[in-house]
């Protein structure tokens, strides 16, 4: 029977987890990782610590679970990219996180683009997306290496291999959705034409070896972090979606094997490709969910996650919040927004501004659902 290390390389920690043939969770480690937030909506990572993160999790996992491991899986933060030397596999830049903003101007520089975008991708040309990071690396930080989403460069240094999977792609704002392939036309919009672009894997393809956790292992099951989520709750059937709470909340509904396309403002997404089928997804985002949290611990408003309960006055006396601290993402599509507070008075305490966070980011999720439900003619 097959042992798998399943990690997962996300914005806030990076999880691994040994599960052997039989579906028995062996092992779990988790590391965090922080990232660096920036003026002028700058959000970025060491990629170093990511992969140290990504190679010291799993090898603890695999160590605690004291078996040998035959594949390992790897799921990423999606939208994520960095420069780097394809030669010595060392980076040329910080990896600019999904969260960065600093894009926004190339995307208002091509917004003559932005229904072409939209027919193409099923995207929203907007700098959460990878395409309008890797042109802001080139134009602001170097002409040198490939750029390339995270994963791409993790697998690299995994596997000696020049990969990415087709969940990934299609997040990048360069892919045709209905085709899966890289798009010509659209790179032309964004100046990549001339990129070294990585080759786009099934999800379930086996792309490599590594040797990094022990003895020789096979690489595969490639998934951006919140398909993975979809898949692993079982939303395996049109309509049936799910709200993952991490650094960000996302909610994502299964749209079966036709691409499609939302009429709400929604994103939409290859899901997986496992077995020869494509399936698509419809994904909604509120870009600052636990980072809001850490925000709040950050300013001493809260100790961390575990003291929401107890800080946070059972109702916000009037208090609002709009909590864009890393602008607004589906449906209003606003990368420019900032967080905002409004109806505070000399009463107003620390309680009710974790209260109204909190209730900002619900507030948030709730428009998500409504806009699925339209899209999918079905309340969830």
């Amino acid at each position: 029977m097959t042992t798998v290390l399943a990690i997962d390389q996300g914005t806030s920690g990076t999880k691994a987890m040994v599960v052997d043939g039989s579906d028995r969770v062996l092992s779990v480690v988790e590391l965090p990782v922080r990232p660096r937030y920036l003026s002028g909506g700058g959000v970025e990572q060491d990629p170093m610590e990511l992969l140290d993160s990504v190679l010291e999790s799993g090898r603890r996992a695999v160590a605690e679970a004291g078996v040998r491991v035959d594949c390992v899986t790897l799921a990423n933060q999606g939208e994520t990219v960095l420069a780097w030397d394809p030669a010595t596999g060392e980076p040329r830049t910080p990896a600019i996180v999904w969260q960065d903003r600093r894009s926004a101007e190339i995307c208002a520089e091509r917004a003559e683009s932005a229904d072409l975008v939209a027919r193409r991708t099923g995207l929203v040309l907007d700098p959460y997306f990878s395409a309008p990071k890797m042109r802001w690396i080139r134009d602001r930080l170097t002409r040198d290496g490939v750029v390339t989403t995270s994963d791409t460069w993790l697998l690299h240094r995994l596997t000696g291999e020049f990969v990415t999977d087709v969940s990934t792609a299609s997040r990048s704002l360069i892919t045709d959705l209905d085709t899966a392939a890289w798009s010509p036309e659209l790179l032309e919009v964004f100046g990549l034409g001339d990129e070294r672009l990585p080759h786009i894997a099934a999800c379930d393809e086996i792309v490599g070896e590594t040797t990094a956790f022990g003895g020789r292992a096979a690489v595969g099951g490639l998934v951006v972090d919140q398909q993975a989520a979809l898949l692993a709750q079982r939303c395996l059937e049109p309509g049936e979606a799910k709200c993952t709470f991490g650094t960000g909340a996302f909610l994502l509904a299964n749209m079966g094997t036709a691409p499609a396309r939302s009429g709400s403002g929604l994103a939409a997404s290859v899901a997986w490709r496992v077995r020869g089928e494509t399936s698509y997804c419809l994904d909604g985002q509120v870009p600052t969910a636990a980072s809001a949290v850490r925000w709040l611990a950050d300013l001493g408003l809260v100790g961390g996650a575990p003291d929401l309960d107890r800080v946070a006055a059972p109702d916000a006396d009037g208090v609002l919040c709009v909590p864009a601290l890393a602008g607004l993402s589906a449906p209003w599509w606003a990368p420019e927004a900032t967080a905002s507070f409004t109806g505070m008075t000399l009463s107003s305490t620390a309680g009710h501004l974790v209260k109204a966070v909190l209730d900002g980011i619900a507030a948030q999720v709730a428009e998500l659902a409504d806009c699925t439900a339209r899209d999918t003619g079905a309340a969830l």
